[in-house]
């Protein structure tokens, strides 16, 4: 009768070095999957906070003259530039506290964060488009390029030397997987970007970047900002569909 053989100490270390190796093969996709998935929440929280904003101008006016001939003009929701996000928008009057702030997810009624847990960054044009006694500016009243305007550029980089998009009275962004300078939903604040470009989108200016992502140590410097604007044109063509704010 033959004795039965167990595994060795060598051979089951062998099975759990294969094991191991599988796993670790298999966490590397899951990981990338998970991350992908929620890029694309994200940008779906983008995209449906961008339509809030919209819809608010459709449904916030203001008349400048009573004149019934003259059209009401849409004006757009304030930044929530609380120390703690509350994700109501701050005004002082008619206008805003701030031209850059959070999104003001509450008034809005949208989601209020993105799908890592942080708030999304607001930056409006706030002397008229914002300004609850103005409201979106005719064209024939200010001359291109809108200087006395505090209108929006998108750059590819931080020293902006190419745009790729200009006069946005809207810029909206979420920090990315990294979440260097954003908010959580604890009310803290995430540490400091170190790259320009990404802080560049936390200097309180009209320039913003959106670019192509990059880890940290690349040439260009770490990046994964996931930027979002509204146009003049976009926002006119939506809220004045029969030229009512010309």
């Amino acid at each position: 009768m033959k004795q039965a053989r167990g595994f060795t100490l060598i051979e089951l270390a062998i099975v759990l070095v294969i094991v191991t190796i599988l796993i670790g093969g298999l966490a590397m996709p899951l990981s990338a999957q998970i991350q992908a998935r929620r890029i694309a929440e994200t940008k779906k929280v983008l995209e449906e906070a961008r339509e809030a904003l919209i819809g608010y101008a459709m449904t916030h006016t203001v008349d400048h003259d009573g004149d019934p001939i003259t059209p009401p003009r849409p004006y757009l929701p304030c930044p929530d530039t609380d120390p703690v996000p509350d994700g109501r928008e701050n005004r002082i009057g008619d206008t805003c506290a701030g031209a850059s702030g959070w999104f003001p997810w509450v008034v809005l009624g949208t989601a209020p964060q993105d799908a890592w847990g942080n708030r999304l960054h607001y930056s409006v044009e706030n002397q008229e488009y914002a300004d609850e006694s103005k409201g979106i500016p005719s064209l024939a009243s200010y001359t291109p390029p809108y200087i006395t305007l505090n209108l929006k550029k998108i750059c590819s980089n931080s020293a902006c030397t190419a745009y790729e998009a200009i006069y946005l009275p809207v810029v909206l962004f979420s920090h990315g997987p990294n979440g260097w300078g954003a908010r959580n939903i604890n009310g803290t604040t995430l540490a400091a970007p170190t790259s320009a470009d990404e802080l560049e989108n936390l200097n309180a200016d009209a320039n913003f970047v959106s670019r192509t992502p990059s880890k940290a140590g690349d040439a260009s410097g770490e990046f994964d900002d996931l930027v979002v604007w509204i146009s003049d044109g976009l926002l006119r063509s939506r809220v004045c569909p029969s030229g009512g704010c010309p």
